[in-house]
């Protein structure tokens, strides 16, 4: 395919939803890979409304019939958990690629029974745990594979889910309920760990914890009381695969102290991340590190290569820019540069060894998930 990609985008509305903040944004800089040809949302009104904002040619009423559309060549999926496993089905019996965001399924299941489905009918489809284009991460990766830090002795992680908390403003009160799927730990646990994997490895075992130390959450723009079964703090402690240990916590709500500390020590070397919050996928990130004889971790500096696409909007169009990019390649050349769905049903693993950890009081093992 030497032409542009035709994307269609399933949910956007427009100047709030993460399609219109990130996605749109993303492949407008990469015009020379991409062309937004169609959208849809689940009422034809609101498709016009947004296909008119955004200069899009084609409005659909329903996910079919933007599949439907000869010119789509690539789908986004960018609406709630709860729908993409129905939608990505839908993109894959039409035969087209597929970005979806992540988490990819409501549970393990459904994730496989995607990853299956995809790599039947020899689509390329990808996740969008865009964690791994982040520059500071791409750089952490290739500073231990060059032995910046010598041998990885241990990795130490805390992180504020920003949502989760006291408050929770009215598009992301659905991520109160567990039910759904959007939790403290599918997202900023599951995309954060996501974006370190490349540099530390997996995760081989753990043991976890997972408390609701808030059971109810205020919605600010309502002042109604809702119910928050979704956890609001995330713990485990384990094993990476070089037989490293890895230690997480995660709490829910803004922070007033630490937002994200990732620290990775080493036999030579450490490396510090740190940030506003825990989400890796989508904040600045800024990198420190010590080696050799220093005393003390300073800044480092990530070299430009690293950076690529230039998007507005810092990492959060940077990130999904990157990955589209990679994206474009993988279609054109069939090269596997980005998250698969079977990396997803890998992630997914992770979640499930924590929840199942959780309940049991006992250790678990990923790979047995």
């Amino acid at each position: 395919m030497t032409k542009k990609i035709g994307v269609g985008i399933i949910g956007v509305q427009p100047d709030r939803s993460w399609a219109a903040v990130a996605h749109i944004p993303a492949l407008r800089a990469l015009a020379d890979d991409y062309e937004i040809v169609a959208l849809s949302t689940t009422r034809q009104e609101s498709a016009d409304a947004s296909a008119s904002r955004y200069g899009v040619a084609n409005a659909f009423d329903s996910a079919e019939k933007l599949c439907a559309c000869a010119g789509v060549d690539l789908v986004a999926v960018t609406v709630k958990v709860t729908h993409h496993f129905e939608l990505v089905r839908t993109a894959i019996a039409a035969g087209k690629h597929i970005y979806c965001e992540w988490p990819l399924g409501n549970g393990i299941a459904e994730a496989r029974e995607m990853a299956a489905l995809a790599a039947a009918k020899g689509v390329t489809a990808v996740v969008g745990t865009q964690a791994r284009f982040s520059p500071v991460l791409a750089y952490v990766r290739d500073l231990i594979a060059q032995g910046y830090v010598g041998e990885v002795l241990s990795v130490s992680i805390i992180g504020s889910g920003l949502n989760w908390g006291p408050f929770m403003e009215t598009p992301n009160a659905y991520t109160a309920d567990i039910r759904n799927g959007a939790t403290l730990l599918s997202i900023p646990v599951g995309h954060t760990l996501d974006g370190l994997v490349p540099a530390i490895g997996e995760v081989a075992e753990l043991k976890a914890v997972l408390a609701n130390a808030r059971t109810t959450a205020t919605v600010v723009e309502t002042g109604d009381t809702i119910a928050l079964t979704s956890h609001d703090q995330v713990l485990f402690a384990g094993t990476l695969a070089s037989g490293a240990p890895i230690s997480l916590h995660y709490r829910g709500g803004m922070p007033r102290g630490t937002g994200l500390l990732i620290e990775i020590n080493g036999s030579a070397g450490d490396l510090q991340i740190t940030s506003f919050g825990g989400h890796a996928q989508l904040l600045d990130l800024e990198l420190k590190g010590a080696t050799g004889q220093d005393q003390a971790p300073a800044p480092l500096t990530v070299p430009a290569e690293y950076f690529g696409v230039q998007v507005e909007g810092g990492c959060m169009t940077g990130n999904v820019a990157r990955l589209y990019k990679q994206l474009a390649a993988d279609i054109r050349t069939g090269s596997k540069g980005c998250p698969s769905f079977a990396d997803a049903v890998t992630r997914h693993q992770v979640l499930e060894a924590v929840a199942s950890s959780a309940a049991s009081g006992k250790a678990a093992k990923p790979a047995d998930f």
